[in-house]
């Protein structure tokens, strides 16, 4: 990774739809690289930010995987980074590129099978257990016979698809009428876990070989619908320090990492999932040179700081917290956070992504339409990785 002085390494990050994606250009760029990007839209905001200094429009990697193994190849070759990095789940279709093709340009991310283990939720959970970690009672249901077997007690457990994201298709403690919903098969399996009370806590690790060297922790206060969040507030938790950091160990994890939580009332913490990618709490990491110097192992020992202020997305605030401010009566508030928090998409000198984000915003409302989808389901729908078949 190392470059003379007067050429900069490149970077690839992939996954420019995602504001993640952009926080990491900006931060690579910051420190000196120079950043390219990939994604399989037209317009992403990063496309438009000063930091990207190109962007590739590439394949699906969900529906053309053959001509977008094609296509990052091509990028391979023309561009020749240093380091690739993903921040979606097109991670687990770029390390089957790697795993496939050979390619020796250095991924920023685990090997395939580790990624598709931890983002599976059972086999999450069951590799907790093999590394002594706690965790919640959790049941693979591969049939409806399996799932009629917990009607009993469905009031004390959530139920949720072992591939999903955004809190789809979750229920939580739920009626004979919402499980009757569930379909589970052995190809889309779901789980069965015992609900726990407490506070959702949310973390984000960057580790190098084994070692952790950036953690987040932090709360989403709004959220688009039940699912992803768009208001973060930070958080400390010395439970989840202790888990990720034993959970990073045992399993010699090298790249980004993610979690969710519940705080019980004793302060320890359970662990409920795993993405291996990018999430928001990345946004608290705003010093460029510390955090990837912390990903090239350039720093030396000790966890790099973090920001300690809000991160919101105003466009998102305004779309899905203001309605939910009205209709609960809690428009002072609302209008407090809002205030209060630092908008995920300024930068110094980088104003093009505040004004691409409409662009980008009306590709996915397009999206939503034709596949008659949510904005959600629309945002990540051609780069969704729901297991191995």
């Amino acid at each position: 990774m190392n470059a003379s002085h007067s050429t900069p390494p490149t970077v690839l990050i992939t996954g420019a739809r995602a504001p993640v994606a952009l926080h990491l250009a900006r931060l690579f760029h910051g420190a000196g690289w120079r950043v390219v990007m990939a994604d399989s839209i037209r317009h992403p905001i990063s496309a438009a930010s000063a930091c990207c200094s190109r962007y590739f429009s590439i394949p699906s990697p969900r529906f053309e995987p053959s001509q977008y193994g094609d296509a990052i190849d091509d990028i391979l070759t023309a561009e020749n980074p240093a380091l690739v990095v993903p921040s979606c789940e097109e991670v687990f279709y770029l390390a089957n590129l790697w795993m496939q093709r050979g390619f020796t340009h250095t991924l920023f991310a685990p090997e395939f099978s580790l990624l598709g283990t931890v983002h599976n939720k059972f086999k999450f959970i069951e590799l907790c257990r093999a590394l002594k970690l706690e965790t919640p009672d959790t049941r693979l249901i591969e049939n409806v016979n399996d799932l009629k077997s917990y009607s009993d007690q469905a009031h004390n457990l959530v139920f949720k698809p072992v591939w999903s994201r955004f809190a789809k298709q979750i229920f939580i403690c739920p009626s004979a009428e919402q499980l009757a919903q569930i379909n589970p098969t052995s190809r889309m399996p779901w789980i069965a876990q015992t609900f726990v009370r407490g506070q959702e806590l949310s973390a984000y690790a960057v580790a190098r070989n084994g070692k952790l060297v950036a953690l987040s922790v932090y709360q989403c206060r709004y959220r688009a619908g039940q699912g992803a969040g768009i208001y973060f507030e930070p958080a400390t938790n010395g439970a989840i320090h202790k888990f990720i950091d034993h959970f990073i160990t045992g399993t010699n994890w090298n790249g980004q990492v993610s979690f969710d939580f519940i705080e019980m009332q004793n302060g320890e913490v359970l662990p409920l999932e795993c993405n291996p990618r990018a999430t928001s709490g990345l946004h608290f990491f705003q010093r460029p040179t510390p955090f990837v110097d912390a990903i090239t192992l350039r720093s030396g020992d000790g966890m790099i700081k973090r920001h300690k202020v809000p991160q919101t997305l105003p466009l998102a605030m305004w779309y899905y917290g203001l309605p939910k401010a009205l209709r609960t009566g809690k428009m002072v508030s609302f209008l407090k956070d809002l205030n209060q928090a630092e908008h995920i998409l300024e930068w110094p000198a980088d104003n093009g992504p505040k004004r691409g984000q409409w662009r980008s915003f009306l590709e996915m409302i397009t999206r939503s339409m034709r596949h008659r989808s949510s904005l959600q389901q629309a945002s990540t729908y051609d780069i969704e990785w729901n297991g191995p078949d």
